[in-house]
């Protein structure tokens, strides 16, 4: 299954790879419109979640910048395998303006943190919410490294999330910084 994905995504333009990323996320969006209605009931109830606490997104921050140095002494330490994920990341970052990938990471952290935290991990709990996004990140299954980073990441974010009182700009904050930080590095630290 790996071999067969990252000789997909050599065929993708990186404009490509971009496009169905955005495609992806608002797909993600409009699935969370709908479970909001089943899961939650009244749309105040999620607009609840969205209140800004600058203490809770600067710990969200705090927490994603943690997240990046760990995972950038990882990548130092730990044989180039472990982080082999087709190529996906590479090829999007690499090439994407600079002023273009603050965007992505805030519709990314926006719509993933939105539908996980906000609905899932709210619905049904912490361990069901990082299992579904374990599951959704399915680039990541042929690497048991890659899978348990994932999950443990969605763990630790969705920790976040209950120690804000359920509160979503921490969280989307955490999720921003991680994206932002490590698409600055594929772009500019990595080869």
């Amino acid at each position: 299954m790996h071999k067969r994905q990252a000789e997909l995504i050599q065929q993708l333009t990186p404009r490509q790879l971009t496009w169905n990323l955005y495609l992806t996320q608002f797909i993600l969006l409009l699935i969370s419109l709908i479970l909001g209605l089943f899961l939650l009931g009244q749309p105040s109830d999620i607009m609840n979640r969205f209140q800004v606490s600058l203490q809770w997104i600067f710990w969200g921050v705090i927490n994603g910048m943690a997240v990046v140095l760990i995972d950038i002494l990882l990548i130092k330490v730990l044989p180039e395998k472990y982080y082999d994920d087709g190529g996906i990341n590479h090829k999007i970052f690499k090439t994407m303006p600079t002023w273009h990938i603050p965007i992505v990471s805030f519709v990314v952290a926006f719509s993933e943190e939105l539908l996980f935290r906000g609905l899932l991990q709210t619905a049904f709990g912490l361990i069901a919410a990082s299992l579904i996004f374990a599951v959704i990140h399915v680039r990541y299954w042929s690497h048991w490294y890659l899978a348990l980073n994932v999950l443990l990441l969605s763990v630790w974010i969705g920790i976040v999330y209950e120690f804000a009182d359920q509160q979503l700009w921490p969280v989307i904050a955490m999720h921003f910084t991680i994206d932002f930080l490590l698409g600055m590095y594929i772009k500019f630290g990595s080869s």
